[in-house]
């Protein structure tokens, strides 16, 4: 058999739950049976799914479909003639039996009447039939004649009609008036007809979810034949997506739910097929479930049509980005988050200064190119989880959720406005534009979207008018703060370029002989004004202006030129500590690899240097921050776990992230007496670290006694005040020369 020809016949056991199916609608013979086949279908079925396309359609034409849905679902493939008619008889639905009787399009594009196809003789018998019909709460009944065309000979129907309930319709049941064996034979003749050449997929399933029956159309919708589409399972035509809806919706059909759904499947060329499935489930006299029957109309188009419309609703048409109507959604979804969470989160006004110059000189062409360019910049400052849309023109607005720091808010803003004031390529010419940048935080500035909307949109004309190519505040004490903060960010940059930056560094003791073999450099900053400054002074804006990557990476080729002289000079295995920060080790690869590159250019061993992290950075083992740290593990630098105790602790990291040494926090060590619980815990953490291959640095030792208890409890080094404070480096190497001194407490 040829793959586009449909089997006049199938073996038995593939026709029993049609059969079953189809027997079960040719039971409901009367108006009465339809009629609870219908609340039954009402009552029974599952809302139809409000997919995100729907919302592009009128409320009008909702109703229809689902009306045309429901008709579909339980009379299509009734084997008797079946009508829903207005007071005029024009035909509104008929199924599929109907349409063959009558000879009509099933849609009925013609309008036409019902009664013109009663035999003329027959006309004033119809007419009280239908009054009768629309006057009473009972089925009424009648015999008479009809005929397909007025040339043709009439033929004898049996007409059951009740009102519809909607008082616009009534229905009316056609039934051939022939011998019962005759009518049954003409009846599945005529349906066989009807499936095989139905402009709706017909698909048929059994219990194991297994195609058992298809009509022609269904396989040529799918581009197979039929004989390659029995037996296989109905998920072979399914990707992962519609097989999961198919497994939520398998139970509800087993407990004899109709239930009408869209899914995607997949043709045999590999393109989408969407399509309507309005389901039946089969069950055997015994209330067995036999599996479902389905039929399927093809919403490809209109769906494609639907989601365009969706996406120019939603979308801005020249850089993709939300546009306004899908920006106010995401503001007010945000905040509402927001609320719940019980974080805040900051609103970006985003105007470009300069933009209609470029526009007018260079041309719309190249405005847009800059447009779209911009939009690609200031999606590069933010998170996948943060959104981006263009409200129009040359404005843009960023919403950014879940923060808990005003700072990191700052460093976006900075971002934005250094990626902006960039030259753009366009079309071999160069355009110049600026960014101004209102910044409005919720819940402090405003608590609904629009009044959020309306202050960021007063922070950037603030921004404007202070001179452009800068972000402001809404609050002012904020935008004092933020340009104190950029002072200070102007300074330390200031302070890099010349030099103002300077190590101290402190000694790590070794316990077990009181040599001075390692130390930790700690930076600081001369300032013309202030003095010698400690890192709590300032890099805490160091770290929200990004200059920490600079200062950073200055701190790490100075403490690795020292150690160089140091090894020299004291002792070839001498180290020295630096410390990282998740931002520096969320930088740029080429960091890392520059610092490889100076190591080796200096002829150190890479283990002279360790690099000290807090507990914190091992949580996103995923990150690029565990990334880069296990590059730097790789080029041979050690590492240290700075703070144990007092953060995340893990034994799983000390083993997953080949940490060699641990740092006992000052927190245990402050108070360490002979009995306390400090001592306890810091013998236990010691003990464990030996266990795994660790050595173990007790930070903040401060006295005699804690020096003693730290040695008895097996503590491989020490630093602290009764050993020195940070030095200079050539006062650390005087005290080094000193040799093994005797020990505070030994």
């Amino acid at each position: 058999m040829e793959d586009d020809q449909a089997p006049t016949t199938l073996p038995k056991r593939k026709r029993a739950p049609l059969a079953a199916g189809l027997a079960g609608l040719a039971d409901a013979s009367t108006v009465q049976a339809y009629h609870a086949m219908m609340a039954v279908g009402a009552g029974g079925a599952a809302a139809a799914p409000q997919a995100a396309i729907e919302a592009a359609l009128s409320p009008e034409r909702l109703r229809l479909e689902q009306q045309q849905g429901l008709f579909n679902d339980v009379y299509l493939l009734a084997p008797v003639g079946y009508f829903v008619l207005g007071f005029d008889t024009t035909i509104l639905q008929m199924n599929l039996v109907g349409a063959d009787l009558l000879g009509v399009a099933r849609h009925n594009p013609q309008q036409v009447h019902f009664r013109s196809f009663v035999c003329a003789r027959f006309l004033d018998d119809f007419d009280r039939f239908v009054r009768r019909a629309l006057n009473s709460q009972e089925t009424e009944r009648c015999d008479l004649q009809m005929t397909r065309a007025r040339h043709e000979p009439g033929f004898p129907v049996t007409l059951r009609a009740s009102a519809d309930g909607s008082g616009q319709a009534f229905r009316v049941v056609l039934e051939l008036a022939e011998g019962k064996l005759a009518a049954l034979e003409r009846s599945e003749a005529r349906f066989r007809r009807i499936v095989h050449s139905a402009e709706e997929g017909i698909w048929e399933i059994d219990a194991d979810a297994r195609t058992t029956f298809v009509n022609p159309k269904m396989a040529q919708m799918l581009g197979y034949g039929i004989e390659q589409m029995l037996e296989q399972p109905l998920t072979a035509f399914m990707d992962e997506e519609g097989r999961a809806i198919l497994e939520r919706n398998i139970a509800r059909r087993q407990q004899g739910i109709a239930e009408r759904h869209e899914f995607k499947f997949l043709r045999r060329d590999g393109s989408e097929l969407w399509a309507t499935l309005a389901t039946n489930p089969i069950f055997d006299p015994d209330g067995a479930y036999l599996g479902a029957l389905a039929l399927v109309s093809d919403i490809t188009a209109r769906r494609e049509s639907s989601e365009l419309m969706w996406q120019q609703a939603n979308f801005d048409a020249l850089t993709g980005l939300p546009n306004r109507h899908m920006f106010h959604d995401r503001l007010r979804q945000e905040i509402k988050k927001a609320q719940r969470e019980g974080l805040f989160l900051a609103l970006l006004f985003i105007d470009l200064d300069g933009f209609k110059q470029v526009n007018d000189s260079l041309g719309h062409g190249c405005g847009d190119s800059l447009l779209v360019e911009a939009a690609r910049r200031i999606g590069g400052c933010v998170r996948a989880a943060d959104t981006l849309a263009r409200l129009g023109g040359d404005e843009f607005t960023i919403i950014l959720s879940g923060l808990d720091h005003v700072s990191s808010v700052e460093r976006i803003a900075q971002n934005v406005l250094a990626n902006l004031n960039r030259p753009f390529a366009l079309d071999g010419a160069s355009g110049q534009v600026s960014a101004s940048v209102g910044i409005a935080l919720y819940p402090s500035d405003a608590a609904e979207p629009e009044q959020l909307l309306h202050h960021a949109d007063q922070a950037m004309y603030a921004a404007k008018h202070g001179g452009r190519n800068r972000y402001s505040y809404f609050t002012p004490d904020l935008q004092l703060a933020a340009q104190a903060r950029q002072q200070v960010a102007l300074d330390l940059r200031l302070a890099l370029a010349e030099r103002q930056f300077e190590l101290h560094y402190q000694p790590i003791v070794n316990l077990r002989g009181g040599a001075i073999v390692r130390a930790e450099a700690l930076l600081r900053w001369r300032h013309p004004q202030r003095g010698l400054l400690c890192p709590v002074d300032f890099l805490p804006f160091a770290e929200s202006s990004g200059l920490i990557v600079e200062i950073g990476d200055w701190v790490f080729r100075q403490a690795a030129d020292q150690v160089r002289l140091w090894q020299d000079g004291l002792d070839p295995a001498f180290q020295v500590s630096v410390n990282l920060s998740p931002a520096q080790l969320r930088g740029d690869a080429a960091l890392c690899r520059g610092w490889f590159e100076h190591v080796a250019a200096l002829g150190l061993p890479a283990r002279s240097i360790v690099i000290e992290i807090a507990e914190g950075v091992l949580l996103d083992q995923a990150g690029p921050v565990v990334e880069r740290l296990r590059a730097l593990r790789a080029m041979g630098l050690q590492v240290a776990l700075d703070d144990f105790g007092t953060g995340y602790s893990s034994l799983a990291h000390l083993k997953r992230f080949d940490i060699d040494l641990l740092k006992i926090d000052r927190s245990f060590v402050q108070d360490l007496v002979s009995d306390s619980g400090d001592l306890a815990l810091c013998e236990a953490v010691i003990v464990m670290a030996h266990k795994l291959g660790l050595q173990v640095v007790a930070e903040g030792v401060e006295t005699a006694a804690q020096c003693a208890l730290l040695m008895a409890a097996g503590c491989d080094f020490a630093q602290g005040y009764v050993f020195a404070k940070p030095m200079p480096a050539a006062a650390l190497a005087a005290l080094a020369r000193q040799g093994p001194a005797a020990l505070p407490g030994a």
